[in-house]
């Protein structure tokens, strides 16, 4: 292929619109345009010779106003075409002719047939997948792409962890990948860690970044709209502040929308992403690279971060768990939030001076329970699945055990789950009907909004408590603790609305 160095002209979000059939691409590429100008047409998943003439007919006749990138990936790359080079060039010049100005091709491709010829009127990418195990030195693959000088490449590589993702994205860096040619290196961890550590490519001089328009057709692939509007990702730049929520549940969390909106409506520089964390060492790790000012901790990290903290507050300390961190010219300081959004939660709803509390779970959203309804007066009794952890917390926030087959023998004035079962896509709740023997229950899981527990404590007639109100109160909480400013509490907490209601369609 011979050097044709170009201006790079594209919106740094691509639309991937892969579907069956003409008609379905067809609607996927309308779609794409009304949120970018940048499309990927991935042409190997149409299931037929037959469906890709049809749509390059029908694109033939858009004159579509957009960056429209023809892409027909073989099997050797991670694609669905089961055709030839030739064949795959061929669609490719068909696409080019019918108003694409960017075709990618494998490397493969390349190295398979040194005669694939760059096809006229249009720019190329070559690009490098490495799926399966993970890549040690992903500085090798990018040599390869160096070959290929007048192409703008694109590095795609699976990633078992958060260090390998930021190790790859910073190839994206000028002074890394040795370029100083305007066409640059498109930087793409794949794998479940992967969707933060994609958007943050941008951050490092990665010119794109991937979402899929409707399912995601690769490993750690964001949503189109999502990726536009709720991450606004096309803003993000080497000044943008990164916070963030870890955990081992973070796909479904409401918190980006609820922080994300926040930032938007105060005109701040800064997104908010989901870190899937399964190791604390390997997310510790890119802390200081990846710059972040603060995160989140979710299950099941709120207890076991707290060593690994520079600093805690005199709250956090005395529940021994976690929920904000401030980073703060590196170190990292603990707060808890949820304590207060406890309170909130409940606040003018139920009396907890001298209320009977059974509060059920003693993981780390338990012990922020147990000490905020303790220090407001009620008497708590703690039942959990693990009866030592039960113990343990009881000791230390002043409360009661209680054994599960005591619990229909007794009443309480308030019951409280403080664990994660019956949280989507879990339809079970953690108590039996039996066992409701209160006038009014308090889930803290928020999604969906009606929880299998509350939908039983409704049909009891029993009053239901949302785990909404905690969830905005605590995290307007971590948001002022991140900014210094006040923040827009309404506008979060419909935020927070709005996602869980569009989850739930």
């Amino acid at each position: 292929m011979p050097k044709q160095p170009r201006k790079i002209d594209l919106d740094r979000i691509c639309g991937v619109a892969a579907a069956e059939t003409a008609r379905a691409l067809a609607r996927q590429v309308r779609q794409a345009l009304r949120l970018t100008r940048t499309v990927e047409l991935r042409l190997d998943w149409l299931r037929s010779d037959r469906e890709r003439s049809r749509f390059l007919t029908w694109l033939a006749r858009q004159r579509l106003r957009g960056n429209l990138i023809a892409t027909c990936r073989r099997q050797v790359a991670g694609g669905r075409f089961h055709g030839s080079v030739a064949a795959e060039r061929r669609i490719l010049g068909a696409a080019v002719d019918a108003g694409c100005r960017w075709y990618d091709v494998e490397i493969e491709s390349l190295e398979r047939n040194r005669d694939f010829s760059a096809i006229p009127g249009a720019q190329a990418i070559v690009s490098l997948h490495r799926f399966g195990r993970p890549v040690r030195d992903p500085g090798r693959l990018l040599r390869k792409l160096q070959r290929y000088p007048g192409a703008l490449g694109k590095l795609a590589v699976a990633c078992d962890g958060l260090r390998d993702a930021v190790r790859l994205i910073r190839l994206a860096r000028p002074a890394l990948s040795g370029r100083s040619r305007p066409e640059g290196i498109i930087t793409v961890p794949m794998g479940p860690v992967a969707p933060a550590i994609r958007l943050l490519a941008l951050r490092e001089g990665s010119p794109l970044v991937y979402a899929s328009v409707d399912e995601p057709v690769a490993p750690g692939q964001t949503r189109l709209e999502t990726t536009v509007r709720e991450y606004r990702a096309g803003e993000i730049g080497p000044e943008t502040r990164v916070y963030g929520i870890i955990g081992n549940k973070v796909g479904k969390s409401i918190s980006p929308a609820m922080h994300n909106a926040a930032f938007a409506a105060r005109g701040l520089n800064a997104v908010f992403l989901p870190f899937l964390v399964p190791d604390l060492s390997d997310f510790l790790e890119v802390v200081a690279p990846l710059g972040l000012g603060g995160f989140s901790v979710t299950i099941p990290h709120k207890q076991a971060i707290v060593p690994r903290l520079d600093a805690c507050d005199r709250l956090a300390k005395r529940l021994a768990a976690v929920n904000t961190v401030v980073v703060r010219r590196g170190r990292l300081h603990g707060y808890n939030t949820d304590y207060a959004g406890v309170l909130d939660a409940l606040r003018g709803k139920v009396r907890l001076e001298g209320a009977r509390v059974l509060l059920v779970g003693a993981g780390g959203a338990a012990r922020a329970a147990a000490f905020a309804l303790g220090d407001a007066g009620a008497r708590v009794s703690i039942l959990a699945r693990r009866p030592e952890q039960a113990r343990k917390l009881a000791m230390a926030s002043g409360s009661v055990t209680a054994a599960r087959e005591e619990i229909r023998r007794q009443s309480f004035d308030l019951i409280v789950n403080a664990t994660p079962v019956g949280m989507a896509p879990d339809r079970s709740a953690p108590l039996a009907p039996g066992e409701l023997n209160a006038p009014a229950v308090f889930d803290m899981v928020y999604r969906p909004i009606a929880t299998p527990l509350l939908r039983m404590a409704r049909a009891r007639g029993l009053r239901c408590i949302s785990g909404v109100d905690m969830l905005v109160a605590q995290g307007v909480a971590q948001w002022e603790l991140w900014t210094g400013e006040k923040a827009p509490a309404r506008l979060m907490k419909r935020a927070a609305l709005r996602a869980l209601r569009r989850d739930a369609e």
